[in-house]
């Protein structure tokens, strides 16, 4: 991996030099191809220093874990591009998120774990800080102590980097639990969500925004001010409401004002000005608001004019996401996904150079900015697309040089991968369906073993772009049908509707439909076809057995939902209630209610410190199947959350997965 690092010297915008390069992918047997494309991530998070000399990267380590390494980018370095391995992560239930540079010298990471409490999965966040060569390393989150009468799971979150004249500090949220005072009188000490300003050295802190029960979430303007507020009020059963009430101050000021109400209904849709970030140059706030049933990007200035300004909407589509720069998190542009996601730049020089990269790079790839040294003279990017999973590259804008650094997937360099192209497809009432159809490089497109890949969520959706579990069933001779089912976000309101428990017919008949078109186009062989999904995906891979029996000759769930009534209670919010709701198509919308109707065998993959579905879940379906005289094998990984991130879970997962399917389908192995 070393030599990753060691870039080209005066590599300039005309002639750009690509790590890795490309070439067609050698035969290889199913358990090597499960081997490459399980792995994780080389590159896991990546950031880059204040003065643009040193980058820090989270990568897999062997055997599990994660590995932080620092590289010095600097001409006088001795050591010049070699990274230097500061911190090795084991397992045991930990994971390495992120390590971000608080100064030159000094980082800041955040670990998480998911914590077994007899039975009960709680998951801890912490943030910690150390020195670039390992050194110093302390936890940054506040300790509660044992005077607390309750115990913070949440350890606090960075909300700005960049503090004028104190280099050495950020403001960082806090949530503050009352103590007892000696003599076992508990003291009134108000509790809730707090910000504090941390010296990232010395440790020592203090309050900037008193903790209040009730507060949300703040914004600052990038530069050490808190300048936005989020209240979300409780409901009389001690749960939060489904009202964030957002206030705004001046500048110089420390009153509150109102700023706007969000209101999210019983499908998950939020209505009302959602601010996202703070321009305090500009003095306006950016957020996201509904246009003729799609989110738009708005503005709203913060001087008390209340004047609001449509930023910037597309027709059709929501825009969805904020493009930031730099250390003060500056907002540059916003971006929207239509057949791809695009970005539309507000600052003309990044727009030109975005363009230019884009065009100078092989392939066109998609140009995607990780951050930005404090003066923004040096910026982290990332170049992928569907069929490269991507490089990060250091641009030096005085120098005009474009150095690459290193690869997402370094196991998968040199193989030719598969094209994603966007799609569509009729459903059953006519209306087109969106997707994505991948086909095996060099095959015909026709008579191909197939499989249908609903996304998970069900408020989510697909893109294009590099997809490790698509791209092994295609190098394995597989089409791959990604539809983005009426009950996905992205398309505005009525595409969402009630969301895809509440309209599970609808979703689940879109997913089944891809499946037919797959067929009626010749794609898919006759009685090739297979459908495997993932969390909701999963939960749409079994329910649509339940629809239509006999459309699918095998189901791989990961993760899934299957009795909608025990999802419900696992989740255990009024909230969670109301998104499930109630009806007969809670019954009717499980798959372990009705696992009696499907025929085809069924395969299952559980981790069984999932905190967002329940392994009660796939154990419940497996039980269930096997009563009813079903086909199922179902596999649990030990110590592992929704993610299954670990290496060796997911190459078994693809390896298993894939002689499931060839046996159901009757393939060569």
């Amino acid at each position: 991996m070393n030599g990753a690092f060691r870039f080209l010297a005066g590599v300039a915008l005309a002639g750009i030099c690509v790590f890795g390069g490309s070439g067609v992918a050698l035969a290889e047997d199913a358990a090597v191809l499960a081997a490459k494309f399980g792995a994780l991530e080389s590159v896991r998070q990546i950031s880059i220093s204040p003065d643009g000399q040193k980058v820090a990267y989270i990568a897999t380590r062997n055997g599990g874990g994660a590995v932080l390494s620092v590289v010095d980018l600097g001409a006088a370095a001795a050591n010049v591009g070699v990274p230097k391995p500061i911190l090795a992560q084991r397992t045991e239930g930990q994971t390495l998120e992120s390590c971000d540079w608080a100064t030159d010298e000094r980082l800041i990471c955040v670990n998480s774990m998911v914590y077994d409490y007899s039975g009960y999965l709680m998951p801890i966040e912490r943030l910690f800080a150390l020195n670039a060569d390992g050194s110093k390393v302390a936890r940054l989150s506040a300790d509660t102590g044992s005077d607390t009468l309750g115990f913070a799971l949440y350890g606090g979150g960075v909300i700005d980097w960049d503090l004028p004249g104190k280099p050495n500090h950020v403001l960082m949220t806090r949530y503050y639990v009352p103590k007892v005072s000696i003599g076992s009188n508990v003291t009134h000490e108000q509790q809730g969500l707090g910000v504090e300003e941390v010296d990232v050295d010395s440790l020592q802190r203090h309050n900037v925004e008193h903790p209040f029960s009730e507060a949300y979430r703040y914004i600052t303007d990038g530069h050490g001010t808190v300048r936005v507020m989020g209240v979300r009020p409780m409901r009389g059963d001690d749960e939060m409401g489904n009202e964030i009430n957002y206030s705004y101050r001046a500048p110089n000021s420390r009153e509150w004002k109102r700023l706007s109400k969000v209101t999210i209904d019983a499908s998950g849709l939020a209505s009302g000005f959602q601010p996202v970030a703070v321009d305090g140059a500009k003095n306006v706030v950016y957020g996201f608001d509904s246009l003729n049933g799609f989110d738009a990007l708005y503005s709203i200035a913060l001087d008390g004019t209340d004047t609001r300004q449509l930023v910037l909407a597309k027709d059709g589509i929501d825009v969805d996401e904020l493009v930031r720069l730099g250390r003060d998190r500056r907002v540059v542009g916003a971006s929207f996904a239509t057949d791809i996601r695009r970005s539309e730049f507000f600052d003309p020089d990044l727009k030109k150079l975005a363009a230019g990269l884009t065009k100078a790079l092989p392939g066109q790839p998609s140009i995607t900015l990780f951050g930005a040294s404090a003066d923004e003279s040096k910026i982290l990017l990332l170049a992928s697309s569907d069929m490269d999973p991507g490089t990060f590259y250091r641009f030096d804008k005085a120098a005009r040089q474009l150095s690459p650094l290193l690869p997402v997937r370094a196991e998968l360099a040199g193989m030719t991968l598969g094209a994603m192209k966007p799609i569509t497809f009729p459903a059953a009432d006519g209306t087109q369906i969106p997707g994505y159809l991948t086909l095996p490089p060099g095959s015909t497109g026709k008579g191909l073993p197939a499989i249908i890949m609903p996304h998970g969520g069900p408020a989510s959706r697909d893109e294009w772009g590099f997809d490790w579990l698509v791209q092994f069933y295609v190098a394995r001779g597989y089409a791959v049908l990604q539809p983005n089912y009426r009950g996905s976000t992205g398309f505005g309101a009525e595409w969402y509707r009630q969301n895809g428990w509440k309209s599970w017919r609808t979703a689940i008949g879109d997913v089944n439909d891809a499946g037919r078109w797959l067929t009626a186009q010749g794609i898919a062989a006759p009685g090739k076809l297979a459908i495997v999904g993932w969390s909701y995906g999963g939960y749409a891979a079994l329910q649509s057995a339940v629809l239509d029996p006999d459309l699918f000759k095998a189901i791989v769930a990961v993760a899934p939902v299957t009795d909608l009534a025990s999802y419900k209670l696992e989740k255990g919010t009024k909230m969670a209630r109301d998104f499930v709701g109630t009806g007969p198509h809670v019954q009717e919308g499980s798959p372990a209610q009705n696992a009696a109707a499907i025929k085809a065998p069924v395969l299952l993959f559980h981790g069984d410190h999932d905190i967002n579905v329940d392994i009660g879940e796939s154990r419940m379906m497996n039980n269930r199947l096997k009563a009813a005289g079903k086909q199922v094998t179902f596999v649990e990984f030990p110590g592992l959350d929704h993610q299954l991130a670990d290496s060796a879970a997911r190459t078994r997962l693809l390896a298993e997965s894939d002689a499931f399917l060839r046996k159901a389908m009757g393939l060569q192995p």
